[in-house]
C-alpha cells in the first residue's frame, strides 16, 4: 500500500488504507504500507497487529501531501520492493504523489500495480483539469483501477480516459461493533449531528443557511457540531448574529474514539457536503442508530437504502424541507435504531472488501505483464504533447534506473524472510490482546 495519507493523519483514506491492510493480513497476505515521515515517525514502525509501515523522509506541504520526487524517490521504492519480496503495489488517492510515483517505477521491477480513487473532481476548474490530466498519465499502464461507488467509476473513467472493464466498483466499509446504538444516550430534544471538516466543498455554508431556520420551526430541536476548518468562523458568526448559544454547540475536533460517543448524543446526521464520491461518515452514522439527511451528490445514493436516509439538494430550502421531514419522522418515532444497526451490519463489512480485492489481485497476477513497447505506444496516447513529454520522462526514468542498479545491484539489498500467514496473524492478535487495547491504530 503507498499513499501520503496514513495514520496517525485521521480521515477516511487513512482508515481505508489501515483496515483493508489488517483484513488482508488476517487472509493471510504480507501487507506494507509505504508512506512519508510525520514528527518523529521516521524509518520502519508497526501498527497493531503487525502492520509494517516505512516512513519516507518527506516533508508534506499541505493536508499531508508531498511535493512530486520522482526520481528521487526511485531508490527508495527499489530498495521497499526488493527487500520485501513485493508482488503488487497497490496505490491510493488521486492527490497523492507517493502513490502516483510508486506506480510508475513498480513495473521497472516486474511488479504489478492496483491504484484506488476515493475522490470525485470536476472538468472545468484549473485544479481538476491538471490533476486529470496527471492521473491520466498514472493509470495508462495501470493493471486495475478500484473505485469505492458506481459514481467514482464513471467520473475516473472520463478523467483519466481509460476503458471502464479496467475499473472495479469496492465500497468503503466499517467496524459495526464500533457503532452500537445507544438510545438512552440521545436527549429528549431532538439532537441533529454533524461531523465534518468545516471547508468550502463539505457544504457548510448550507448548514450556516439552514441551521437559524429549523431553529426557527423546531424550538425542541437543537445542533451539536463537530469538527475543524476555516468555516469555524462563519458558523460562530452565524450563531451570535441569531442569538443561538443555547441550541447550537461546537465541540470541535474528535478523536476517532470518541465519534461514536457523539453520534449516539443524537437523532439525526447531517451531511451537507457538496461533492462525495462515498461517505463514510454517512454509513457510520447509520449504524450508530441514526436517521441520515445528506445532500444528494456524488456516490452517496447509493450507499443507503431510501428509507434510512432522506435526500435534499444543494439548496438551503431543499436542506430545510429534508431535516423538517426527517424530525417529524423521529417525533413519530418511526425510526429504529437497533434495526438500522442491524441492517448496516449485514450490509458493509471490512472482510467483504478484503474479498473482493484479492479478487482483483488475483486477476491481476494471471493477466501478462505488458512490455515496455506496449507501454510507451499507450502513454503515446495521452496525445501529440502529453504522450511525447511522459514517453521522455519514461525514457529518464528508464536510464536513472539502470544507473541506480549499477551503483546498488539488487543482490546487495538483505530481503526479508517470508513467514506470514494467517497463523501469523492470530498470534499477533492474541499478543496484542495480552498487552493492551488495540482498537486503534497506534505505534
Amino acid at each position: 500500500m503507498v499513499c501520503d495519507f496514513f495514520h496517525p493523519q485521521v480521515g477516511g483514506v487513512e482508515g481505508h488504507i489501515y483496515s483493508l491492510s489488517v483484513e488482508l493480513m488476517r487472509r493471510g497476505h504480507k501487507v506494507i504500507v509505504v508512506t512519508h515521515h510525520r514528527d518523529e515517525r521516521r524509518g520502519i514502525r508497526y501498527l497493531a497487529p503487525g502492520l509494517k509501515v516505512y516512513h519516507i523522509p518527506y516533508v508534506s506541504i499541505a493536508s499531508s501531501a508531498t511535493l512530486p520526487n520522482y526520481l528521487l524517490f526511485l531508490p527508495y521504492i527499489r530498495t521497499i520492493l526488493i527487500r520485501e519480496s513485493v508482488d503488487i503495489v497497490h496505490g491510493h488517492a488521486t492527490l497523492s504523489s507517493m502513490a502516483h510515483e510508486a506506480i510508475h517505477h513498480a513495473p521497472l521491477l516486474g511488479v504489478r500495480t492496483v491504484f484506488t480513487d476515493h475522490s470525485l473532481f470536476g472538468f472545468s476548474d484549473a485544479v481538476g483539469v491538471l490533476t486529470n490530466k496527471l492521473l491520466a498519465s498514472v493509470l495508462r499502464n495501470v493493471d486495475a483501477v478500484i473505485c469505492v461507488s458506481n459514481t467514482g467509476r464513471e467520473n475516473t473513467s472520463l478523467r483519466a480516459e481509460i476503458e471502464a472493464e479496467r475499473v472495479n466498483v469496492i465500497p468503503n466499509a466499517l467496524v459495526p461493533s464500533q457503532f452500537q446504538p445507544d438510545p438512552s444516550r440521545a436527549s429528549k430534544e431532538i439532537t441533529i449531528v454533524v461531523i465534518s471538516r468545516l471547508v468550502y466543498r463539505k457544504g457548510i455554508d448550507l448548514l450556516i443557511a439552514s441551521a437559524p431556520t429549523i431553529c426557527d420551526l423546531f424550538p425542541e430541536v437543537k445542533f451539536i457540531v463537530a469538527g475543524d476548518g476555516p468555516k469555524m468562523v462563519d458558523l460562530l458568526q452565524m450563531r451570535e448574529k441569531y442569538e443561538l448559544e443555547d441550541r447550537i454547540e461546537f465541540v470541535g475536533a474528535v478523536r476517532p474514539t470518541d465519534v461514536r460517543d457523539v453520534l449516539t448524543s443524537g437523532h439525526i446526521y447531517l451531511s451537507t457536503s457538496l461533492t462525495e464520491a462515498f461517505g463514510t461518515a454517512i454509513i457510520e452514522a447509520a449504524c450508530a442508530g441514526l436517521l441520515v439527511v445528506a445532500s444528494r451528490v456524488g456516490g452517496v445514493p447509493e450507499i443507503l437504502p431510501t428509507e434510512m436516509i432522506e435526500f435534499a439538494h444543494a439548496d438551503e430550502d431543499d436542506v430545510v424541507r429534508a431535516l423538517s421531514t426527517a424530525i417529524k419522522t423521529v417525533k413519530a418515532g418511526k425510526h429504529d435504531p437497533l434495526k438500522a444497526h442491524a441492517r448496516i451490519r449485514d450490509m458493509y463489512s471490512w472482510a467483504q472488501v478484503a474479498e473482493r480485492t484479492e479478487t482483483v489481485y488475483e486477476r491481476v497476477m494471471s493477466t501478462p505483464e505488458r512490455g515496455e513497447g506496449e507501454r510507451l505506444a499507450r502513454l503515446l496516447g495521452l496525445g501529440p504533447v502529453m504522450g511525447l513529454i511522459m514517453c521522455f520522462i519514461r525514457g529518464v526514468e528508464w536510464w536513472f534506473f539502470v544507473v541506480v542498479c549499477w551503483f546498488w545491484p539488487a543482490d546487495e539489498i538483505d530481503v526479508v524472510p517470508a513467514g506470514w500467514d494467517a497463523s501469523s496473524f492470530g498470534k499477533a492478535v492474541e499478543q496484542e490482546k495480552q498487552s493492551k487495547d488495540f482498537s486503534q491504530p497506534r505505534d
